[in-house]
């Protein structure tokens, strides 16, 4: 049985193109949109929460039943996202990336990502605490969103701190929103993450075997870019330098742009190789 609860899609359709695939039961304010790789065989339209309350309320407990295998898988994910939070490598390593930026963002904080491959890393480890303090796309490869998410979400919430996380190449499609910002007199960071390249393209390319084409590009000074828009810009040099600097961009005030190099050459290994390994090393409970 597979409950899809308030989406439309789903991302694997050789699964659900089996002869024996499961029971879909699509939950949704709205009639489900059929296609060759997503069909509901039952649909429940309607209020999502009271739909959800209605279902557990007839479930009855079954002896087949074994919680520990969630309490396993979440304790093998905290060992996992632990790792390389606190490394000095620099460029900065996306891990320590996640863990300094949530040092920053209070519980209330808006953090606004753009499109790349710092995005899979923001999604599957940065602890949101609040709804709706994470703004990304699932998977529409929106880039040049991020920037102008943060600006709408400052203007909406001017007293809260507004993040926006953007790649060299997604900031770049959209940078002269930075003008807007600057017009309208937020306090606003920007924080690109500069491996001057396509990184989550590279990684694709990585994962299908093929070689790094075309991916690499140049990039203007972004502190003399930030200052000719009347923005204030700054580069980190060293990996201890990321936190204090967004800390104190936040507590200036302005439009702030923050030019971070990122190495994203460990992504293969750590998402192609490692994730499955220890995955199917897991002792669970048949």
């Amino acid at each position: 049985l597979i409950i899809n609860v308030g989406h439309d899609v789903v991302e694997k359709p050789p699964f659900f193109m089996q002869a024996d695939r499961p029971l879909v039961v699509h939950v949704n304010f709205f009639s489900a949109r059929v296609d060759p790789v997503y069909f509901p065989q039952v649909e429940l339209v309607g209020d999502i929460a009271n739909s959800l309350w209605q279902l557990n309320e007839a479930l009855e407990p079954s002896p087949s039943w074994d919680h520990s295998v969630a309490e396993t898988v979440r304790e093998a994910l905290a060992r996992d996202l632990a790792e390389g939070v606190d490394s000095d490598a620099f460029p900065l390593r996306p891990p320590r990336v996640v863990a300094d930026v949530r040092k920053v963002l209070p519980d209330d904080g808006v953090l606004s990502l753009d499109n790349g491959m710092y995005k899979i890393w923001f999604a599957r480890s940065y602890p949101a605490r609040r709804p709706n303090t994470v703004l990304l796309d699932n998977a529409l490869a929106t880039m040049g969103a991020g920037l102008p998410n943060a600006i709408a979400a400052k203007l909406l919430q001017p007293e809260t701190r507004v993040l926006a996380l953007c790649g060299d190449g997604g900031f770049m499609m959209n940078s002269q929103e930075l003008e807007t910002a600057v017009r309208l007199g937020l306090d606003l960071v920007v924080l690109i993450l500069n491996d001057s390249g396509y990184g989550m393209i590279k990684w694709k390319q990585a994962g299908m075997g093929f070689a790094d084409h075309g991916l690499d590009f140049g990039n203007p000074c972004f502190i003399k870019y930030a200052d000719s828009y009347g923005a204030r810009g700054h580069r980190i040099e060293s990996a201890d330098q990321l936190a204090p600097t967004l800390e104190q961009c936040f507590q200036d005030g302005g439009v702030h742009l923050v030019d971070c190099p990122i190495d994203y050459s460990d992504d293969h290994r750590n998402f192609n190789e490692d994730l499955p390994r220890r995955s199917a090393a897991l002792e669970l409970p048949a």
